[in-house]
């Protein structure tokens, strides 16, 4: 049979899982998509009971198919998700959505105590994001619902938990503690003494190379703790990237840079300006910073469309004019976003009476789109960078408008496209390489 690793890749739409071999090929996948459930406010969540079991059967379903031999399995999640657990181990809540609407006015008291909203959340690489901000998912849970939180023994980080599944043990790790959490103390690199001024006691973060040996349906098994999806896409690029310096551009409905070689702390404009950290699993700071950019590109697109009357993927047939992506560029002018991204992130239609065609308005909107990335992208670097390279996954890395746009703006660095699939997946494989 042939040795393999198994991980579960947990999305906020697409649950799958890998199998990858000795050279860290994918050898099987499979995957499943799982309708929402209402969690006890009503509000939609994922259904964590089919999860559960959809995780558990997959891996016996390996086991006794007579192919493979699991030597470990790990686990990459999407972040802002725990699950509490009681005193026999037993879940108490579903697993509440990170979109659920949470009033910051109630948690001023927090940032009041620890140096005001700028400080506290430049201190924990964290802003104020509602629930995105885990730490205040745990007071909520504990103000809003104490007949809930009276019984609350352990708290543990979505990947944590599947890990917790087959194993049965506690665990924390860094990737899930500084993913925007507000717990995570990034000038002292600890917990956040707020915490225990609460009484929230959570375990300590453990190397993200060693596993725990569990028995699963009678085999002994290299169980890791598993980490956070974004964090974990970046192992596979610092494993393959030399001594270059770089930073990797994952894009999709978020656009997230992340600067790996980043030393210099979060400043407080960074923060202002949608930059946080995140962690790898050996506790080093991620300088990144996340526009919600994927999702400006959608609807604007579409009222670009219905304005000109054409169907709402006309945009994927334009073809690229580099000549006026170059005029753009020396003009320099935000016609769609004069004054950066609105609330209710639609641009400026009015402006649309200027342009003839749904082309040349596509061009410029792609300019002001990767203009506030290539922004992002400078500010999270530090005073001495030596960027050579920027990678960029996901979607837009197949709009040539936006890459030459890109290349325009960066004629120093080169602009790469990993060849790396399912990256997250791949990271947590490879933390457990040593397994095999």
């Amino acid at each position: 049979m042939k040795k393999v690793i198994a991980v579960i890749d947990i999305g906020k739409t697409n649950k799958k899982i890998f199998l990858f071999d000795e050279s860290f090929e994918v050898v099987y996948e499979n995957y499943i998509q799982f309708e929402e459930v209402a969690d006890d406010d009503g509000f939609p969540c994922d259904d964590l009971d089919a999860i559960e079991k959809w995780i558990l059967s997959e891996i016996h379903k390996i086991q006794v198919g007579g192919h493979y031999k699991i030597k470990a399995i790990n686990f990459s999640t999407h972040g802002a998700s725990l699950v509490y657990l009681d005193k026999n181990g037993k879940r108490l809540t579903p697993l509440y959505n990170y979109l659920k609407p949470l009033d910051l006015a109630d948690y001023n008291y927090l940032y009041e105590a620890n140096g005001g909203v700028a400080e506290f959340s430049r201190k924990t690489a964290s802003p104020a994001y509602g629930m995105l901000n885990v730490g205040l998912q745990m007071l909520w849970l504990k103000n809003k619902k104490p007949s809930v939180w009276k019984n609350v023994a352990s708290i543990l980080h979505y990947p944590q938990y599947l890990s917790y599944l087959f194993t049965k043990e506690i665990t924390a790790d860094f990737t899930s503690l500084g993913a925007h959490t507000v717990i995570w103390d990034f000038d002292n690199m600890r917990y956040h003494t707020w915490l225990k001024e609460e009484g929230i006691v959570l375990p300590e973060p453990c190397n993200g190379k060693e596993a725990i040996m569990a028995q699963v349906n009678g085999e002994a098994i290299a169980v890791g703790s598993g980490l956070h999806d974004s964090s974990s896409s970046l192992i596979p690029m610092l494993e393959s990237s030399g001594d270059e310096d770089f930073v990797l551009l994952s894009t999709g409905t978020w656009i997230i840079t992340m600067n790996p070689f980043s030393k210099e702390t979060l400043t407080a404009h960074q923060l202002k300006n949608n930059c946080l950290c995140f962690m790898t699993p050996s506790r080093q700071q991620v300088k990144s910073s996340m526009q919600f950019l994927g999702h400006v590109h959608e609807i604007n697109t579409k009222a670009f469309c219905t304005h000109f009357d054409l169907p709402e993927n006309y945009f994927l047939n334009v073809a690229l004019d580099k000549r006026l992506c170059k005029d753009i560029i020396v003009e320099a002018k935000r016609v769609f976003f004069p004054n950066n991204v609105p609330n209710d992130y639609m641009a400026d239609l009015d402006q649309l009476k200027h342009y003839d065609n749904f082309e040349s308005a596509y061009h410029q909107l792609i300019y002001e789109i990767s203009h506030f990335v290539y922004e992002g992208i400078q500010l999270i670097l530090d005073s001495d960078s030596d960027l050579k390279k920027v990678f960029v996954t996901g979607g837009f890395n197949k709009n040539d408008i936006f890459i030459e746009n890109l290349t325009q703006m960066m004629p120093e660095q080169k602009i790469e496209f990993p060849t790396i699939k399912n990256a997250s997946a791949l990271g947590a494989a490879l933390l457990m390489k040593r397994y095999l």
